[in-house]
């Protein structure tokens, strides 16, 4: 009589290969109110990410907060929303940016994945996808420029836990955020320069805004604002740019604490009465276009400049797909694989 027995899917892969793992933030499989809601549940309970305890958090999140905000946040994707994909832009960029550096990578033999923090695919999906090539190393790419407990620990926490359920672990090598690799700097130094050559007008300042955080978490630590400033200092100089044409500030603000200066919103729509009505916004905080920058800063914040004075107004694409991201993810890959090399 002959027995048979199903394979466990964490069973030792065949041969020993390496593959890479982008980590992103995520996003909502649709825009309707209860897709929305399951997604900002999900992140707004990471306790990285909100650091209030649960049993006061808790209630006001799952009380008001998650009863009137997917409305409005699904109508805000509704407006970025990518049709052709059914998807949003983050997800489909993420997506086209793992398989670009698949190919880059292919004659390697080094598979790459891709995987969400918050919603799909998720990050447990990706290792599983790994292994399931016969990957018993991975490099794990959180797709943040610039390092944030909210952000690159999270995605780092996603992992480990997932790793955690796992009988035979694959071995991971994390890599660093990157606010000044030089790859990280040309590709935003081109993607400016690019855009410029474009437009109909030249803008008499190039803000660039990155994503808030509480103030409270700088002081605690958090090396964010400190990165940012070197991403911003790097981009300058490549430029040739002083701190007057490349002002830094941060956006997206969310509940009653203090977060770091200073805002976007009011610092952009004071430049008209400076006599600056014509101005780019750049977003080097994020690989990818996503709803913080195609929503909040080219739908919601063009309309409050140009309300207040404003001429003209452009936004400086992220990184998304281009070659020169690919480069980037490509370096990034290149030099993590140096790591699992033995002698």
């Amino acid at each position: 009589m002959a027995f048979f027995f199903k394979k466990p899917r964490n069973a030792s892969p065949p041969h020993g290969r390496t593959g890479v793992l982008l980590l992103n933030l995520g996003t909502p499989d649709d825009t309707g109110y209860f897709a929305v809601r399951r997604y900002l549940s999900e992140f707004l309970s990471d306790r990285r990410v909100i650091e209030s305890p649960p049993l006061i958090w808790q209630p006001i999140l799952q009380g008001i907060i998650l009863t009137k905000r997917p409305f409005a946040s699904g109508a805000n994707y509704a407006r970025i929303w990518d049709r052709e994909e059914n998807a949003s832009p983050l997800r489909v960029y993420t997506q086209r940016q793992a398989e670009k550096l698949a190919l880059r990578l292919e004659s390697d033999g080094v598979p790459v994945e891709w995987g969400m923090r918050y919603g799909q695919p998720s990050v447990a999906q990706g290792v599983e996808s790994l292994m399931d090539k016969g990957c018993d190393r991975i490099i794990s790419i959180p797709l943040y420029p610039q390092y944030s407990a909210t952000t690159t620990a999270t995605a780092n926490d996603h992992l480990f836990r997932a790793l955690m359920k796992l009988r035979r672990q694959p071995s991971v090598l994390t890599m660093p955020s990157f606010p000044d690799h030089p790859l990280f700097v040309r590709a935003l130094e081109q993607s400016v320069r690019k855009t410029l050559e474009g437009l109909s007008f030249k803008p008499q300042a190039i803000v660039a805004s990155f994503h808030g955080l509480p103030k409270t978490c700088v002081e605690k630590g958090d090396s964010y604002q400190e990165e940012c400033q070197r991403t911003i200092v790097a981009l300058r100089k490549a430029l040739g740019f002083s701190d007057e044409q490349m002002p830094l500030t941060f956006q997206s603000r969310f509940g009653p604490l203090e977060w770091i200066q200073p805002y976007t919103a009011p610092y952009v729509t004071a430049l008209p009465k400076q006599g600056v009505t014509k101005i780019a916004v750049i977003m080097p905080g994020f690989m990818s276009d996503c709803i913080e920058t195609l929503d909040e800063i080219g739908n919601e914040l063009r309309e409050e400049f140009m309300h207040a004075g404003g001429e003209e107004f452009a936004m400086i694409p992220c990184l998304n797909d281009t070659d020169e991201a690919i480069d980037l993810l490509e370096g990034l890959s290149r030099s993590a694989l140096k790591g699992f090399q033995f002698s």
